[in-house]
């Protein structure tokens, strides 16, 4: 697999540099030269395979020979050894529910992935992996579990104050070892700001071997494709033939990972961008304008994200044609208020418990399945965190109805590790060079 930059066409490195490296030095995001498009029989049958074995086929063709394939099988099982099954709640509308892994959230197929892959790149004896990770809630707790107790690897999260749930919380801060948490006084674009700053300043790249955890990372987009190959298959054994996937978007990686499987073959009719109040990209879509925003803080905080760094990503997959992009993705945004009521009216008529990202997912798909009534069509919303992570948000006749896993429970009572920074640079950097 090789790899070029958004930001330089010409540029061209290994998938192995492109991994370890994260961020390419003209400040672009890694892309394949070549999208594989898959074999045409293969995706006819996905409803015959496993997801294990779509994940190696997917993963097998789209990394074109960087990691053997008995290597790269063994990553997957190891990887990818939980379940994303899609559940019919009324007629047509399906949930595509992606928190059945370790940290309870979707981002445990791209953290698990990379971490393993990353571990079988590094080699005995190299410099120690330093992985910098921002997170606006979920992306952390995959992380840290991802990449706990892996040998020669020190992880850096970076959350904003006040702005993750208690259990995200608990889940950054609760691990030690080789995993250290900072509470950032600022929001998820400063934490992210900080990470990509890292990574072009001199002086740090000198004295570390620094990489990025962060969906900017290529390994984190490929292994996300896995779940919506497996959501067609399923999709295909309830008797459809047609799919509309809605995506709650924040930094735009789910979606990223949705369009590449599309751009590989995957038959999808319709992408939703649902968004909160963080409307950079449907702002787009309505007056061709991008002007990325200061992000608002939300319910759903996963999505607090006012310029989005996977949409380079996007742009670069259709040439930057805002017509081309319209007529496969539809952007839609919600307040919190009508992620609320969406809540309710889901547990109220389905008895069905949506998390406030996954509520913008189903009030996006409710909308397009009304402004597209003809045709047998399932719609598949995305349900990237378990419920249990926002307690706050529920009315408490819903909050009692929630399952609180076991890897929760397990958490209470533990010690809180984390240092405190500002949002400037130069006391992260002295941080990191302390």
């Amino acid at each position: 697999m090789i790899l070029y930059s958004t930001n330089n066409k010409d540029l061209r490195v290994p998938f192995k540099e492109g991994v370890f490296n994260s961020l390419p030095a003209d400040k672009g995001l890694y892309m394949p030269v070549t999208i594989p498009v898959l074999d045409p029989e293969f995706i006819a049958d996905l409803h015959k395979y496993s997801l294990p074995e779509i994940a190696f086929q997917v993963s097998k063709a789209i990394l074109n020979d960087a990691i053997p394939e008995s290597d790269l099988k063994a990553i997957i099982d190891d990887a990818i050894n939980f379940d994303a099954p899609v559940i019919e709640i009324s007629k047509g509308i399906n949930v595509l529910e992606l928190f059945h892994g370790p940290s309870l959230a979707f981002k445990d197929f791209g953290a698990r992935f990379m971490s393993r892959v990353m571990s079988y790149f590094l080699k005995e004896g190299e410099k120690q992996l330093d992985v910098l990770v921002a997170t606006s809630g979920d992306t952390g707790g995959a992380v840290a579990l991802g990449f706990l107790g892996v040998p020669n690897v020190r992880v850096t999260i970076l959350f904003p104050k006040g702005k993750v749930s208690p259990i995200q919380e608990l889940q950054l801060t609760t691990n030690g070892q080789n995993i250290r948490a900072i509470e950032i006084d600022g929001t998820f674009d400063d934490c992210q700001a900080l990470v990509k700053q890292a990574f072009n300043d001199p002086e740090l790249k000198e004295k570390f071997r620094l990489t990025s955890a962060n969906s900017i990372n290529i390994s984190r987009l490929i292994p996300q494709t896995f779940y919506y190959f497996n959501a067609y298959a399923q999709i295909r054994r309830m008797g459809y033939k047609e799919v509309v996937f809605s995506v709650p978007s924040g930094n735009f990686g789910n979606i990223g990972a949705g369009l590449l499987a599309w751009k590989m073959g995957l038959p999808v009719k319709q992408f939703l961008a649902a968004t909160n109040s963080n409307d950079t990209v449907p702002e787009f879509f309505r007056t061709g304008v991008y002007q990325a925003k200061p992000s608002v803080q939300t319910w759903s905080n996963a999505m607090d994200v006012g310029d989005p760094s996977n949409w380079v990503r996007i742009m670069d997959m259709f040439g930057g044609d805002r017509d081309l992009l319209k007529k496969v993705i539809t952007a839609y945004s919600y307040s919190d208020g009508e992620t609320l009521d969406a809540i309710k009216q889901v547990y109220a008529e389905n008895a069905y418990i949506m998390c406030p990202h996954t509520a913008i997912a189903w009030l996006a798909l409710k909308n397009w399945m009304n402004e597209h009534p003809a045709g047998d069509v399932a719609g598949v919303f995305l349900s990237t965190a378990h419920p249990c992570k926002f307690p706050d948000i529920f009315p408490a006749d819903i909050a009692a109805e929630i399952d609180i896993p076991v890897q929760v429970k397990e958490l209470e009572g533990k010690e809180r590790l984390s240092s405190s920074l500002g949002n400037d640079f130069e006391g992260f950097k002295t941080f990191l060079l302390g």
